[in-house]
């Protein structure tokens, strides 16, 4: 801050320049928000706490993790919960709008998707005061309705429509949410989005680029994933409606 305001003063812009704080210094403990936004919009986040703390016990002990950067008893977990399900919320809104403006959509769950999205209730949060639980009550709530909460993994470049009897993720047990780095192409959760399908072959692009500049294996490697990022591209066209066809 002091570094900021003594540039705003040396370009003569007192709007740039930062007040002081009303709640005093700024501490790592004022971060836990900051912090919980990025573990819930990244595949993994849970891991990323682990890492970010030293401790891997945290991915498996929510008592320990709930520990860490928390002055109450709720911890990050909280936060992270209410974070995911703003995240999903998002995701339906941001899903309905694209389609409401002519994008494409495709997948097995699309029109599943897009009717939660459209008609389905949708969490509405905001920030509450710590000691109030009715929000970490209804984050809750929400994401607990199977086959209605909508996951975007920005990694796979696809959307989640999470439904637990239809998810290979699960392989390993059944979860309440989707293990977004397990991602399978032939998911029955999946939808994707025209500028989904366009990143994904900007993606194969620049494999096929590197692949000039890798040794030979790598090189192989990464011009299979550029295939396999096109056909996922080139089924999206071909299976992709718009709200003229349903309209039409």
């Amino acid at each position: 801050m002091t570094w900021a305001n003594a540039e705003a003063d040396a370009h003569d812009l007192p709007g740039e320049v930062i007040p002081p704080d009303p709640h005093g210094k700024i501490g790592l403990g004022r971060f836990r928000r900051s912090l919980a936004w990025h573990i819930a919009r990244r595949p993994g986040g849970l891991v990323a706490l682990a890492i970010q703390y030293g401790h891997m016990r945290t991915v498996l002990n929510t008592d320990e993790s709930g520990r860490y950067g928390s002055r109450s008893r709720s911890g990050i977990h909280q936060l992270v919960d209410d974070e995911i399900a703003l995240a999903t919320a998002d995701a339906a809104a941001d899903l309905a709008e694209r389609f409401e403006v002519g994008e494409g959509i495709s997948g097995p769950a699309a029109r599943r998707a897009l009717l939660q999205a459209t008609t389905g209730p949708m969490f509405q949060g905001g920030l509450v005061k710590r000691d109030f639980p009715v929000q970490h009550t209804l984050a809750r709530r929400h994401l607990a309705r199977d086959g209605s909460v909508l996951y975007d993994n920005p990694r796979a470049l696809l959307l989640c429509l999470f439904r637990s009897d239809r998810a290979p993720c699960q392989k390993d047990g059944r979860l309440f949410e989707p293990i977004l780095d397990r991602c399978v192409p032939n998911c029955g959760n999946i939808i994707r989005t025209d500028w989904q399908a366009i990143a994904l072959r900007e993606r194969a692009q620049q494999l096929e680029i590197e692949a000039d500049h890798v040794p030979g294996p790598l090189a192989d490697r990464g011009l299979v994933a550029a295939q396999q990022f096109r056909d996922q591209a080139d089924e999206h066209d071909r299976t992709r409606f718009t709200i003229e066809d349903i309209t039409a």
